[in-house]
């Protein structure tokens, strides 16, 4: 029988510590809360389970794997987002790479001298650590423990100690209210302020800033562009107020609801890494003889 409930009967927090004390191996899943009108025993409105937001597994105790509905968690995204792979290059092993497992792409790349092991495991961890920081502040929804339920054979898994996360999610909590009391709202638009390619002249930015920074447009809201680039709601803020406080843009009234249908557009100013051809190359033959 699978452990059932709501977040809001207890924290998310509680919930994983249950689950990393007992030392059980499985999947905790976090559903979209879909209320049906009626009251349960203590008053409050029952809930059904609709969508799967989330997927947390452990195995005796340890995270291995977690991942977001709104986030695609393949290791190509994951190094991309990490830095490791250029936006065209990571393109292009999709493209080429569509039925490879992830575990065999991880040699194949390794093997290419591209990336190294550790580069693989610490995007991995960093990835999982950012989807378990999302949801530590989640306040209801249904969930369901499966035990024994783990992500198939092609995933790579990266075993992460919960006690150590949660206390530097305590540590950074005020910077979480920080940033959400200084972008409240994700439906806002980006401009860049007068003359931005002066201001922009000297500035060492990093990969992660340089890609929401090509996404800048009024038409674009800033929850459009963290959709776009794979980042949590924590880690556009933290960017955007970056970018806000040093004055390279500027937020905007959020865009028509017509407008915003299309999402983000082309980049106002395209600045993206340049692709190693000659490692994109290699690493694409390497792939065909799959």
């Amino acid at each position: 029988m699978p452990l059932k409930g709501n977040l809001r009967d207890f924290t998310t927090t509680q919930l994983l510590n249950l689950i990393n004390l007992a030392g059980k191996t499985g999947t905790l899943s976090i559903f979209e809360g879909i209320r049906t009108g009626e009251k349960d025993a203590i008053g409050q409105e029952k809930m059904k389970a609709g969508s799967v937001r989330a997927l947390v597994s452990f195995k005796v105790g340890k995270l291995i794997a977690a991942t977001l509905d709104n986030q695609d968690g393949n290791l190509v995204s994951v190094l991309n987002k990490a830095g490791k792979l250029t936006d065209e290059q990571a393109r292009i092993i999709r493209e080429r790479a569509k039925n490879t497992s992830d575990k065999a792409l991880a040699l194949l790349l390794i093997n290419a001298n591209y990336v190294t092991q550790k580069d693989i495991v610490s995007s991995i961890q960093q990835h999982i650590e950012d989807v378990v920081y999302s949801l530590l502040d989640w306040q209801e929804g249904p969930f369901q423990f499966d035990d024994g339920q783990l992500p198939g054979n092609d995933r790579i898994l990266v075993p992460i100690d919960l006690e150590n996360l949660i206390i530097r999610w305590s540590r950074d909590t005020h910077e979480i209210d920080r940033l959400k009391a200084q972008i409240p709202n994700l439906d806002m638009g980006l401009k860049f302020p007068e003359n931005p390619r002066e201001k922009f002249k000297g500035i060492h930015l990093s990969v992660e800033e340089w890609r929401v920074v090509s996404f800048v447009n009024p038409q674009n809201t800033i929850k459009q562009i963290a959709k776009a680039n794979n980042m949590s709601d924590i880690e556009i803020r933290r960017i955007v107020y970056g970018l806000e406080q040093a004055g390279l843009v500027e937020l905007v009234k959020p865009p028509s609801k017509e407008a915003a249908v299309g999402g983000p557009g082309k980049p106002a100013i395209p600045r993206k890494p340049q692709v190693e051809r000659g490692v994109v190359d290699r690493l694409i033959d390497r792939i065909r003889q799959l």
